[in-house]
């Protein structure tokens, strides 16, 4: 069986090494399935690609979109919510968020539309220079622009080979540096950071 790689993977491994390390390597689950606010997000996530079904973000300058769909290229797979074509003629990825802004762009957002941003370019071999994120508990549901450049492109082809070096299991990662990390780590009682 192929390696297969998420967004959620990287952004894991970005967060600290050792996530992957024991949920790929040890088979340690985090139950995230089980918070409430996880499910609450899933729900209103469907429902949001449901009733957006035919609409069309003319102030984004979008002409054409897909919903929904699945991309691979390598190791990294993932299902994007919206993929966008562009007047100018290039394409982005739009992704719902079951939050509020709050003037902060979140780094593990930005590195999920990267990495949809990658994926849409090496499947339709197109420009993709920003993607977008949608607070769907915002008034009017926020839409913030994210730059795309060609070095956060090519992080994302670093980051899934330094993930699949970990899911390998040949040897026990480092722990994050950022150590305030670990006091609500869901592996904290079997690390020995």
């Amino acid at each position: 069986m192929s390696l297969s790689i998420t967004p959620s993977d990287i952004i894991q491994y970005l967060y600290c090494p050792r996530f992957i390390y024991f949920e790929r390597v040890m088979h340690y689950p985090q139950f995230e399935e089980k918070e409430v606010k996880v499910q609450k997000g899933r729900e209103l996530h469907d429902k949001k690609l449901e009733d957006n079904k035919a609409y069309l973000r003319k102030r984004l300058g979008v002409q054409e979109k897909w919903q929904e769909v699945y991309l691979s290229h390598g190791a990294l797979r993932g299902q994007v919510d919206e993929v966008l074509r562009l007047d100018d003629g290039t394409f982005a990825p739009l992704d719902y968020k079951f939050a509020k802004y709050e003037e902060k762009l979140y780094t593990t957002y930005k590195t999920q539309v990267f990495c949809y941003a990658w994926l849409i370019a090496q499947n339709y071999g197109v420009e993709v220079n920003r993607g977008f994120i949608v607070y769907t508990r915002s008034k009017d549901h926020h839409v913030e622009t994210i730059p795309v450049s060609a070095e956060d492109l090519a992080s994302v082809s670093e980051a899934v080979e330094a993930v699949a070096s970990v899911a390998g299991g040949a040897q026990f990662p480092p722990a994050t540096r950022v150590r305030s990390r670990c006091k609500h780590c869901t592996y904290s009682n079997i690390c020995a950071s």
